[in-house]
């Protein structure tokens, strides 16, 4: 279908690194522009958060299934594929006329996502299998990462400020396009997998309805108590249909979403585990200082991307010192003493004031909290996929990814109602902050948690100073 092309590790990392840059900018770069799209589409208040969750849910649930398939049918077919669908489900949603035209559209950019990025990373870990070469690539893979998420504010911003909200979804289109251009004419068809049997649909279907009832319960909570018949009937079937996906992974007769036995690799759940909580505090905590500094502190989009700069920059940072450090340092130690550093940020930025100031609110505890999460995102992902079969290495890719956006989405539900709850009804610039100090204090102890869950379950890796 494509012509064949010549790969060189140095194509294949730059193409990796448009990629992941573009799917990580669009999960951020909607949330300056949330306002304006909730009283442009008449979103309601809650309603408005499903811009993010609707994206970040089809995105989680199917990264398995797009895993699996990048094995199994060659990790450039699934990588083209889901960009020109990305691209053009960002088209269509620039043009959405009601709620619903730009949530479907969402979901759509998350099922283009869920097809290219676990063919990306995997392409990264089968080029880069180890030595110093290996702990460059996932330096650079965790910078473009990072910076797609941070600039992803200051982007939406300025669009949303001097252009219209409806660019978030516009300036994925040009994007999606020069990858496209660069994949298939820079990155050689991997091999494709011997086929057992086929893909395990069904598997698929279960866990993403089932992430999605268990976020609906949560996100509802804000109208229906946790213990009213509604949530615990929600609950109840998120729980259900996660078991069946569990029981359809242990006795199908197709080709199962994801062997059960890979959890039993250390590296794999404890880095997974980890990945969902700090999946759940960064998105949370940007959709809180996003609307912090707008609602609270009155500053305009674009200025509010532009304050968030300095969180990109720490972030580049903190990854270009776990390049440095990765050759002398564990894994093990980057990942407790990035969750650690990041989780002071946060418990500085549950600080905040209604009459706040850039300096002491917004500035210190972003370099903090950006330079620790810049030293975890590298030995995360090389944590991830240690020790994975080479058949395997795109179903551990989409199992990690997959854990950040759920974490993401369950952590927003989650927090995001916390916080509504503490704001109570009675809406004002100070009730509105004491409502998202809340929820940033909260980023701070699912962090620490985090810490806890890397000290006690990775196994220790060696430095990589004598590759």
């Amino acid at each position: 279908m494509f012509r064949k092309a010549e790969s060189s590790p140095a194509t294949t990392l730059a193409v990796v690194a448009v990629v992941q840059f573009m799917v990580s900018l669009d999960l951020s770069v909607v949330n300056v522009g949330l306002p304006q799209i909730a009283s442009g589409l008449g979103f309601s208040a809650t309603g408005v958060t499903w811009v993010i969750h609707a994206y970040a849910l089809t995105f989680g649930g199917l990264l398995l299934l797009g895993g699996k398939a990048s094995d199994r049918y060659g990790r450039k077919q699934l990588l083209l594929t889901g960009l020109a669908l990305f691209g053009l489900a960002s088209l269509i949603g620039g043009f959405a006329q009601e709620p619903g035209h730009l949530v479907a559209a969402r979901a759509a950019q998350g099922i283009g996502a869920a097809m290219l990025a676990p063919g990306a990373l995997a392409l990264l870990a089968t080029t880069f299998p180890g030595g110093r070469a290996r702990v460059r690539a996932f330096g650079v893979w965790s910078a473009t990462n990072a910076a797609g998420g941070a600039l992803g504010v200051l982007i939406g911003g300025v669009l949303t400020q001097y252009a219209s909200w409806r660019w978030v979804m516009f300036v994925n289109v040009p994007m999606a396009t020069v990858a496209f251009a660069l994949a298939a004419g820079g990155v050689a068809a991997s091999a494709k997998t011997v086929r057992r049997g086929r893909p395990d649909v069904l598997g698929a279907v279960l866990a993403t309805a089932g992430m999605t009832t268990l976020v609906f319960g949560v996100v509802r909570t804000d109208r229906h108590a946790w213990g009213s018949p509604t949530t615990l009937i929600t609950l109840a079937l998120a729980a259900l249909l996660l078991a069946a996906f569990i029981l359809v992974e242990r006795t199908t007769r197709r080709e199962p979403l994801v062997r059960l036995g890979l959890f039993a690799n250390r590296s794999v759940s404890g880095a997974n585990a980890y990945n969902l909580l700090v999946g759940a505090a960064m998105a949370s905590s940007f959709y809180f200082m996003s609307l912090y500094l707008q609602r609270v502190l009155d500053i305009g989009p674009a200025l509010t991307g532009v304050m968030f700069l300095p969180f990109a920059l720490g972030v580049v940072v903190g990854s270009v010192l776990a390049i440095k450090l990765g050759y002398h340092v564990s894994a093990k130690r980057l990942l407790i003493g990035g969750a650690l550093l990041t989780a002071i940020g946060f418990a500085w930025f549950g600080q905040i004031s209604a009459d706040g100031r850039f300096l002491t609110d917004v500035l210190g505890p972003s370099i903090i909290a950006s330079i620790g999460f810049g030293l975890c995102l590298g030995p995360l992902v090389a944590t991830a996929t240690t020790d994975v079969a080479p058949e395997e290495t795109g179903t551990a890719s989409g199992l990690l990814n997959s854990s950040r956006q759920l974490g993401a989405s369950l952590g927003l539900a989650a927090l995001g109602t916390a916080a509504h709850d503490h704001t109570g009804d009675l809406i004002t610039p100070e009730t509105l902050n004491s409502g998202y100090a809340r929820g940033l204090t909260l980023c701070a102890v699912v962090l620490l948690v985090a810490v806890l869950i890397a000290a006690t379950s990775l196994k220790r890796q060696p430095a990589r100073s004598d590759a």
